[in-house]
């Protein structure tokens, strides 16, 4: 261990090596394949195997072979391990200095038995898988939730074919709109206890570093509105992602938040990011 913590420090040290962790690190518990990651950073994919080289020697990385694809995962583990390392090293006698980072001055037993909690799904247009996860919880979770979409693209449009699902669901549809992720940020913004990104590309992003540590969960899924093929088949691709979204929103909201810790219900949101079987659901109730 006394080797390990000083090699890792020294492989994150490097500003392109860390932009790969933390790629990882927002996309876990996903396997993300190499060619992803290249295009994301915009890295060559020369230089990304000596980076992920590198993060796997020390075992911040693991990497899985599925045919003729490679995989990469962050090692959750392995930098939980190292943080502890620091802190107690640098916290002895003094465990007062090293409490988590905590901007919201609320205690964390205080934030998580509250009965409202705030919400906000992103993706990059924000025009209907985000859009689906904002309706859905609002039906599903009454009034303990105040939910929120935005996307990471400066300009974008409610897309029809979602609308017309969410109307033949019978879901209100009137207030909706689609949003920037700018609106969430400064002294105004609503303080988020979870956050969750609902497409890859937006989990590949840098996204804010929100004020008091929401949790935060990667629940990727196919772009229906990048469906290709008849009318059909594109509408089955809306039914699809509302399906998936709507299986993962009641089970989110099922959760006894007042019950669990924080480590618990951030794995119990990983959890339910890896639940991606959803039976397409027919256009009336």
């Amino acid at each position: 261990m006394e080797k390990e913590i000083p090699l890792r420090l020294a492989v994150l040290g490097h500003p392109q090596r860390l932009s790969v962790l933390r790629l990882l690190m927002r996309r876990y518990p996903d396997r993300v394949p190499a060619g992803e990651i290249s295009a994301a950073l915009d890295v060559k994919s020369s230089t990304l195997s000596s980076y992920l080289s590198a993060l796997m020697q020390v075992g911040l990385v693991t990497k899985a072979r599925e045919g003729t694809w490679l995989y990469y995962r962050a090692n959750v583990p392995a930098m939980t391990e190292t943080l502890n390392a620091l802190v107690v090293d640098c916290c002895r006698g003094r465990p007062e200095l090293c409490l988590p980072f905590q901007t919201d001055p609320r205690s964390e037993i205080e934030r998580m038995t509250e009965q409202t909690y705030n919400v906000l799904f992103i993706c990059t247009g924000n025009s209907a898988r985000s859009i689906f996860a904002e309706t859905l919880l609002r039906s599903e979770g009454g009034d303990r939730f105040n939910v929120y979409s935005a996307g990471t693209r400066p300009y974008s449009e409610l897309n029809p074919v979602a609308l017309d699902v969410l109307r033949a669901k019978g879901h209100e549809t009137a207030n909706l709109r689609a949003k920037n992720v700018s609106e969430f940020i400064g002294d105004t913004a609503p303080k988020f206890d979870f956050v969750f990104t609902v497409c890859d590309q937006a989990a590949n992003e840098e996204c804010p570093a929100w004020d008091g540590q929401p949790i935060s969960g990667h629940w990727g899924m196919p772009d229906p509105v990048k469906a290709e093929g008849s009318q059909a088949e594109q509408s089955l691709a809306f039914q699809q992602a509302y399906g998936t979204l709507k299986n993962r929103i009641r089970a989110f909201a099922a959760l006894p938040f007042a019950e669990l810790d924080r480590v618990s219900l951030q794995r119990a949101v990983d959890d339910i990011g890896q639940s991606n079987c959803a039976e397409p659901e027919p256009l009336t109730i």
